[in-house]
């Protein structure tokens, strides 16, 4: 692992963009996130997931810090190694988005926002999603197979915990120091794919979970980890059985924070 510190911590908010190729998209996004309507509050780490490309170049020429993998480690593991970063420079807040520029930049202050704000009994949440879907599947196109995963999952959650959640696997999210310090833990995040299992273990757990409507644009370079159609297929069978998992850990065996 290598770390460039050159940017020390001064917001309360950590933005973790786990990256993997995405020379042709990240640049953008960091431009995006230097504005001083986002850079007033959020300090931004990238984590880059051992690139073949010139992703750390990149990022290296925008003077941000980055966390360089010497191998693939996978998407949860970028993540899970980001939220030891966050905790350990004690940062209150993390929000996570993908580096391919689908993450509007408009959504990092009304994700910010709402971890703050309270509901009617004085708590604020603990994670926040920015959901795709508050509106059907009428903003963002996707594919047949997606679409069919997306409301397996979102049921699979409902019958577990009776929350409904719209985007199940959104990577837009926003996470108390509660909730980040809990994912940071050996056992307690996927180190694949940490998309509705989670969801469903934190639910289960007592976490308070809101989702708001998030403005997302589809991909335009690179290549998503779910593309092409038998990704996606083996994808939803395998989390649909993760998150089954996880009800069967937590509900029957009475695992607790």
């Amino acid at each position: 692992m290598d770390l460039n510190t050159e940017n020390k911590k001064k917001n309360k908010v950590l933005i973790i963009i786990p990256a993997y190729n995405e020379e042709q998209a990240i640049g953008a996004v960091l431009d995006k996130l230097a504005e001083p309507g986002i850079s007033g509050f959020a300090d931004v780490l990238v984590m880059n997931d051992a690139s073949s490309d010139d992703t750390e170049g990149v990022v290296r020429g925008r003077g941000v810090r980055i966390v360089n993998h010497i191998y693939n480690l996978g998407y949860g593991s970028g993540l899970q190694l980001g939220y030891k970063y966050a905790y350990s420079h004690g940062y209150e807040y993390v929000i996570q988005m993908d580096a391919d520029g689908q993450h509007d930049i408009c959504n990092v202050p009304e994700i910010y926002k709402e971890l703050m704000t309270p509901d009617e009994k004085g708590n604020c949440p603990d994670i926040v999603l920015g959901s795709r879907f508050t509106n059907g599947f009428k903003d963002y196109p996707t594919s047949f197979v997606k679409k069919i995963a997306y409301k397996l999952f979102g049921a699979l959650i409902r019958m577990g915990t009776g929350k409904k959640i719209t985007d199940p696997t959104t990577g837009l999210q926003g996470l108390s120091r509660k909730a980040f310090s809990y994912y940071m833990k050996y056992g307690h995040f996927d180190d694949k794919y940490p998309d509705a299992n989670m969801l469903m273990q934190m639910l289960l757990l007592g976490f308070n979970v809101k989702e708001i409507h998030a403005v997302m644009h589809t991909r335009e370079t690179g290549t998503s980890m779910h593309s092409g159609i038998i990704k996606p297929v083996i994808y939803m069978f395998r989390m649909s059985f993760s998150i089954i998992a996880v009800w069967i850990r937590i509900s029957l065996y009475k695992e607790k924070i």
